[in-house]
């Protein structure tokens, strides 16, 4: 069978790993970046460090989607923000058979696919303003992936890996599927420890359950998880938002499989990390507001479940990126500003 042809959309931590990872195993890989670290990868190739060796492997690369054109299947690792930008762009890379894998965080637009009950088929205004990704990237051409996994940017068009190697993928629909084994098969020869899954919205649930605490109430304090919870105060607030989430999950059907002190000692033992959106911040990028904490709010108005802390933390990790300009809110939905890209 012919190798599929992979494009990676957004070729920075998480996807430049995905890349190159897929291009040393032997698949034919395009990605899109932007800026110097497109040149450096269209000049010298994309380079995997880990530890501190390295070699560059080749992939083709564009700063426009429509230089690439029909791929078979389209990792989608750009911020949450940048889609919302970028969605239409992305339509020459699609035919109908074209499977779509977000790598994302937070909420994603596809979570009510063939999912949800009295939210079943839902489009969330917070992730999906009007509807623009909805009708660019169909919900019907994705495989719902999760990653537990790090790794940064080290310089242009060069990728440190971090720790883990987890991919959780499954169809939103929660079936089994030669897609979903064609994309399984295709990261596991990548060198990724793959766990298909028929709880998908699960997966993406459990992962925000830490995500949508510790992020923005790090972004607020510019503390790191230890300090954040070591405090009596704001370990509080961490474990009375991870409530609000536990009672939106079981409105869902979603199954926490442990209490919020499991949670937060899982979170404790990592140590004294930031956050990715601290990290953001402190880079002064667009931080991940809306899918990791407006959305999760957004779910709860729809549900009738009250989430006042949430709601709290939400309008004052908002208020802080406006203040820096990296974020503007309007009624009716979120506006994302994007600086310096």
């Amino acid at each position: 069978m012919q190798a599929p042809r992979v494009c990676v959309a957004g070729a920075g931590a998480v996807g430049g790993l995905i890349a190159a990872k897929l291009a040393r195993a032997g698949f034919p890989v395009s990605v899109l970046a932007r800026g110097e670290h497109w040149r450096a990868i269209e000049a010298r190739g994309l380079t995997l460090l880990e530890g501190e060796a390295g070699a560059p492997v080749h992939v083709a690369s564009a700063n426009e989607p429509a230089a690439l054109g029909p791929q078979d299947v389209v990792f989608i690792a750009l911020k949450a923000p940048s889609l919302v930008e970028a969605a239409s762009s992305l339509k020459p890379l699609l035919t109908p058979d074209t499977v779509l894998v977000p790598a994302m965080n937070g909420v994603p637009w596809w979570f009510f696919h063939r999912f949800g009950g009295a939210l079943a088929g839902t489009r969330l205004a917070s992730v999906d303003p009007g509807g623009v990704i909805s009708e660019a990237l169909p919900a019907e051409q994705v495989i719902g992936s999760v990653v537990h996994l790090s790794s940064s940017i080290a310089g242009p068009g060069v990728i440190r890996r971090g720790l883990g190697n987890l991919l959780i993928v499954g169809e939103p629909s929660g079936e089994r599927s030669d897609r979903l084994a064609r994309v399984t098969e295709v990261l596991e020869a990548g060198g990724f420890t793959v766990k298909t899954t028929a709880e998908i919205q699960r997966e993406v649930w459990l992962k925000l359950w830490g995500n949508m605490n510790m992020n923005p109430i790090s972004a607020l304090t510019g503390s790191t998880a230890d300090v954040i919870l070591d405090d009596s105060l704001t370990v509080e607030l961490v474990r009375s938002i991870m409530e609000e989430a536990g009672a939106v999950g079981g409105a869902l059907g979603i199954e926490m499989g442990m209490t919020a002190a499991g949670r937060i000692a899982v979170t404790r033992e990592l140590g004294a990390f930031k956050t990715s959106m601290l990290q953001d911040l402190e880079g002064r990028r667009p931080l991940e507001i809306d899918a990791i904490l407006a959305a999760p709010c957004e779910i709860g108005d729809r549900l009738g479940i009250p989430m006042p802390f949430s709601r709290a933390v939400l309008g004052l990790v908002r208020q802080r990126a406006m203040n820096l300009g990296l974020y503007e809110y309007e009624d009716g939905g979120p506006s994302v500003k994007l600086p310096g890209v």
